[in-house]
């Protein structure tokens, strides 16, 4: 099954909503003479960078009409060579003797390092190669010519990923004809119309493979906020937001100043952490802001791991609004190398050097150390193996998903530390760098971002707190 991001909407039928009948895609009338090579494809990159913009606008739109078919049948062909490729990495992997069951581990992991992308879009990108090159002929001719977009050739395999192979190509086959004028939603109605004809059973499929699906996901939002989002069953999803709203309906009724969106938002906090207060959160959240912004002397701004920056006010104003609700907190000095910002060593009053060492490599990394992989870090792992005599430290350390871990353990993956990082004693060393080659002898580097994200600015007047506010901040710091 496919897990895709948003669709985007049904632009493509304004023509026929009112009344004239859709431009045909333009046709790429071309002979072939010979098979594109990898000198072709660049050489035609470049050529892309050379368009004549200086022409009429008649002219202008038919450029863009074209480089959009051209950007479909480049889908096409991209298609073509992953398939290609998955085929030829089992066959190695087969070579090598690796079981048949572990088979295919990190060549979607190499896919999605080509196209500078997650671990998860590259699964994603190769079962849709998949798809459109064994099981959709027809819509695969049909981006191949330009006539329908990737995203089109998409919904398509998504509506019908739950049919059997054979079910899979009638739908193409009764697609076929009036595909290419269809828009987003209505490809996506008929595809799954015709799904539930030919296999009604899907549809019970489906919502089974939903709920199997089910989950909870924060990700970073604008302002210094979040999104917690659940995905739920149909009747526990009504059932929470009833609750929620039950709530605000009962404390606006008791004059409750609050908003009702305020309110429900509180009231989840308070329920899922058990606090009696949603803004008695501990500081355990890791929280990184220089001493001078905590003393309101400057104004660079704080740094939420795995969320990203704060502004220097808002941060200061949450550590001390945890103070006045009595949370714990807890209050750990960081330091990094003046020049790249890195991370060198903490200070800690825990006991156990394990959890500390855990704890440096989650600063220094944030998230997962892969290029292009965002996700948030679940395993932190030896660059060269313990089995190769790769030792237990911050250096020979890095933090990664838990995709991208299982793929470095496929047959032909290596890596290794290019910079240790900057210490105590060799602060103006670089930031830690780990070089990773794939199966294919193509290598990606990694360097570890800085830890404070903001720019020190010199000159300008500092920040004044209220003089209580900032004994407050002094006294935390001197504890």
């Amino acid at each position: 099954m496919f897990e895709l991001g948003a669709e985007h909407g049904d632009g493509g039928n304004a023509a026929v909503r009112h009344g004239t009948p859709p431009a045909a895609p333009p046709r790429l009338t071309t002979t072939v003479t010979r098979r594109l090579s990898t000198k072709d494809l660049r050489a035609m990159l470049a050529d892309l960078a050379m368009l004549d913009t200086d022409v009429p606008d008649a002219e202008r739109i038919e450029q863009i009409a074209l480089l959009e078919s051209i950007k479909a049948g480049a889908a096409a062909a991209q298609a073509r060579a992953t398939v290609a490729f998955d085929a030829s990495q089992r066959d190695v992997q087969a070579s090598r003797g690796v079981p048949v069951r572990e088979r295919g581990r990190g060549i979607a992991a190499q896919i999605a390092l080509a196209r500078r992308d997650s671990p998860a879009k590259g699964s994603r990108h190769l079962g849709l190669a998949r798809a459109l090159v064994t099981e959709m002929p027809h819509t695969l001719a049909h981006l191949a010519a330009g006539r329908v977009s990737e995203w089109r050739a998409t919904i398509v395999c998504r509506e019908t990923a739950v049919l059997a192979a054979d079910d899979r190509r009638r739908v193409d086959a009764l697609l076929r004809p009036g595909l290419p004028a269809m828009g987003d939603v209505h490809v996506a109605r008929t595809a799954r119309a015709l799904a539930y004809q030919i296999d009604a059973g899907s549809v019970v499929r489906r919502v089974r493979g939903a709920e199997t699906d089910r989950r909870v996901g924060i990700r970073p939002a604008p302002d210094a906020m979040a999104l917690l989002t659940g995905f739920l069953p149909v009747a526990q999803g009504v059932a929470a937001f009833a609750a929620l709203d039950a709530r605000a309906k009962e404390l606006l009724a008791q004059g409750d100043p609050r908003g009702r969106g305020q309110i429900m938002a509180d009231t989840l906090v308070e329920r899922l952490t058990g606090q009696a207060s949603a803004d008695a959160v501990p500081l355990e959240i890791q929280l990184v802001m220089p001493a001078e912004t905590l003393l309101g002397r400057g104004e660079e701004p704080a740094v939420l791991p795995a969320h990203g920056p704060l502004p220097a006010a808002f941060a200061r104003e949450l550590v001390a609004r945890c103070g006045d609700t009595g949370a714990r907190q807890w209050l750990r000095r960081l330091f990094t190398a003046p020049a790249s910002g890195s991370l060198v060593a903490m200070e800690s009053n825990r006991r156990r050097f394990d959890g500390l060492l855990r704890d440096v490599v989650l600063l220094r990394d944030a998230t997962c150390r892969t290029p292009w992989c965002d996700a948030p870090i679940r395993h932190i792992d030896h660059v060269v193996p313990d089995r190769c005599g790769g030792a237990t430290s911050a250096a020979n350390a890095q933090g990664l998903c838990e995709a991208c871990n299982y793929a470095k353990e496929a047959p032909g993956w290596r890596a290794e530390v290019l910079s240790d990082g900057p210490s105590p004693e060799r602060q103006h060393l670089p930031a830690h760098a780990v070089r990773t080659t794939t199966p294919t002898g193509v290598a990606y580097h990694s360097t570890a971002p800085p830890l404070l994200t903001g720019q020190r600015l010199t000159g300008g007047a500092a920040h004044e707190l209220p003089s209580a506010l900032e004994r407050h901040l002094e006294q935390l710091l001197a504890a």
